[in-house]
């Protein structure tokens, strides 16, 4: 059976003009657009893409929820920005852990579509102060695991202190590891390859490749894996 590809290049191409047009008036005279090619699509890639997630592991959610699913919403939120721009100019998608419900702070895989800025990601990003303590005791107790995670290649991404956190020695071996306060990493993809028919397999794929990272952060917080 052939494959058929769930994005095509009028999405990006929307969301494009959508960048020059960040205005009520332009949306909605666009609003069908958007539902073809940009909110239908990722529906039904995040609705395939769970059965694909469940070969890593069966406690990330794929929710094809139309609304408070995976889907990040289109609209921004204004109300403590200076930039106004009512829309956001690309896609998000998010997979969560089941059992920290819908929460920031749980580790999981992300899916981004933005005009020359495509990528897949996982970890945790911004976690709160609690889950991060939980993080770096586990790196610190657990040193051979986290070190097993940085040996399988993949660059943590995200914020870092100049200087160790509080209560833990600046001569620590890992010191370096523990001034993250973000633990993600990411995988990049060409608008070409997203609109590929195989794209479901290569993001899958993706998401595999930084299974370490998640699988370790997941236990360092007491999830099922």
């Amino acid at each position: 059976m052939k494959k058929t590809a769930h994005f095509s290049p009028e999405l990006f191409q929307f969301l494009e003009e959508l960048r020059e047009n960040n205005n009520r008036e332009w949306f909605q005279a666009n609003k069908d657009r958007y539902e073809s090619a940009v909110r239908q699509p990722c529906l039904r890639f995040i609705a395939d893409v769970a059965a694909h997630l469940h070969t890593i592991s069966l406690y990330f959610v794929a929710d094809p929820s139309p609304t408070g699913g995976s889907l990040f919403r289109i609209y921004r939120d204004v109300r403590f920005s200076k930039d106004k721009s009512p829309y956001k100019t690309q896609v998000g998608m998010s997979f969560w852990h089941i059992e920290g419900g819908k929460m920031v702070h749980v580790p999981g895989f992300y899916l981004h579509l933005e005009p020359g800025g495509c990528f897949a990601a996982a970890g945790v990003w911004h976690p709160d102060a609690a889950t991060l303590k939980k993080i770096r005791a586990a790196i610190v107790q657990r040193p051979d695991a986290w070190r097993a995670v940085r040996r399988s290649g993949l660059k943590i991404e995200g914020g870092k202190l100049a200087r160790p956190p509080k209560g833990y020695d600046a001569d620590h071996p890992l010191i370096e590891d523990l001034k993250w306060k973000d633990y993600v990493t990411s995988i990049s993809f060409s608008e070409a390859k997203v609109c590929r028919p195989g794209f479901i397999t290569d993001f899958t794929a993706a998401c595999r490749r930084m299974s370490p990272l998640v699988e370790f952060l997941t236990e360092a917080l007491g999830l099922s894996w």
